[in-house]
């Protein structure tokens, strides 16, 4: 089906003749489809969306009236921890929604995912919804996934080998520095949307964003600073912020990261593309929760407006397809992806040069 034309660390890259060696890849995918769609998987399930926003304002007026209660305390951390859960758990409808998978209607989905965003959890709706659908079309799609770009962390062996000496002392041990730089995954992903909605870019709805961020912004440091002593009030937005970043990070990470890569001019067709770049979770109902359906990703890809309670079904239908149709399947547990992430970037991050190789001791060990 496919053919190796390199090597990463952990991963191929790979080549794939369209279809593989099948002569009509559209018929295969369109199968798959209409198989999900005869079942009522692409039905939206608006009600489980209603509970579960109901039982997240619920949590997070909890955690507010908790706030107020306890005062000058350091116990306030802990709803500084829980509000960076509650508020990830927003995220998760906000994503679900821009992907049209909660109303009929794709005007209600964008209203409801722009308040969920930038409302909510204080990232631009506009912002997500260009860097997400990019990397939908072109997942692990080297030059055209936004999620594998050069950032902190460095996702191939090429983007790792120009770092400079001071970002080699990261990139070299990036694999277990990942989940300590995403502490700071939150502040980065608040700056993107500020930068987005105040740049010279096109945004969509740009004054209604700028409106709902700000507010929300303003608002929030507004009564943290008010109830809590000055050092206790930073500790409480770092907290939040970084059980948040960590949070948002651990549940996206193990999607995609040490994955298949594929190169930037790949002909590989719409079904091996998504099911061959993306990795499930096993975990059962705990993790459907605890990661907001993601850990379907291979599904999540196939039928991205599916709702989350029809991606189970969905599948087993498209493990067995897959199956069938000899093509690969990944899932592991979210331990095993944790540690596939690390063990891969750590081995990308070798392509980075030596901090401490100075030239001139390189030059004396040539003699």
């Amino acid at each position: 089906m496919s053919e190796a034309i390199s090597a990463a660390p952990t991963v191929r890259i790979v080549k794939t003749r369209p279809g593989g060696d099948r002569k009509n890849p559209t018929t295969e995918y369109s199968a798959l489809l209409n198989t999900v769609r005869n079942l009522g998987l692409l039905r939206r399930r608006t009600g489980f969306y209603w509970m579960m926003f109901s039982i997240l304002v619920v949590a997070l007026a909890g955690a507010v009236t908790g706030f107020i209660l306890l005062g000058d305390t350091w116990y306030q951390l802990l709803i500084a921890g829980a509000l960076g859960i509650i508020l990830t758990q927003f995220a998760f409808l906000a994503h679900e929604a821009s992907h049209r998978a909660v109303f009929e209607s794709g005007k209600a989905n964008d209203r409801a995912g722009r308040v969920l965003a930038n409302l909510f959890v204080g990232i631009s709706y506009a912002w997500w919804m260009t860097k997400h659908s990019r990397h939908h079309a072109n997942p692990n799609v080297i030059g055209k996934d936004p999620d594998i770009e050069v950032d902190t962390i460095r996702f191939t062996e090429e983007d790792a080998s120009k770092v400079n000496r001071f970002m080699a002392l990261i990139t070299r041990k990036q694999g277990y520095l990942f989940f300590p730089l995403l502490t700071l995954e939150g502040l980065n992903l608040h700056a993107h949307g500020f930068r987005t909605v105040f740049g010279r870019g096109k945004v969509d709805k740009r004054w209604v964003e700028i409106s709902m961020l700000t507010t929300r912004m303003a608002l929030y440091i507004a009564a943290i600073f008010y109830f809590l002593p000055l050092g206790m009030a930073f500790a409480f937005i770092g907290v939040q912020m970084a059980v948040f970043g960590v949070y948002m990070g651990a549940s996206f990470a193990p999607n995609h990261k040490g994955m298949p890569l594929l190169p930037h001019d790949s002909k590989v067709d719409f079904l091996r593309r998504q099911v061959l770049t993306s990795r499930n979770i096993r975990g059962g109902t705990f993790m459907d929760t605890f990661m907001g359906g993601l850990n379907y990703q291979v599904e999540h890809h196939l039928f991205p407006n599916m709702s989350r309670p029809s991606l189970r079904k969905a599948q087993e239908i498209t493990k067995e397809y897959c199956k069938s149709h000899n093509i690969l399947y990944t899932e592991t547990s979210l331990v095993e992806s944790y540690g596939i992430v690390v063990q891969y970037l750590n081995k990308v991050g070798l392509s980075a040069r030596d901090p401490f190789d100075c030239p001139m001791v390189r030059s004396f060990r040539t003699h």
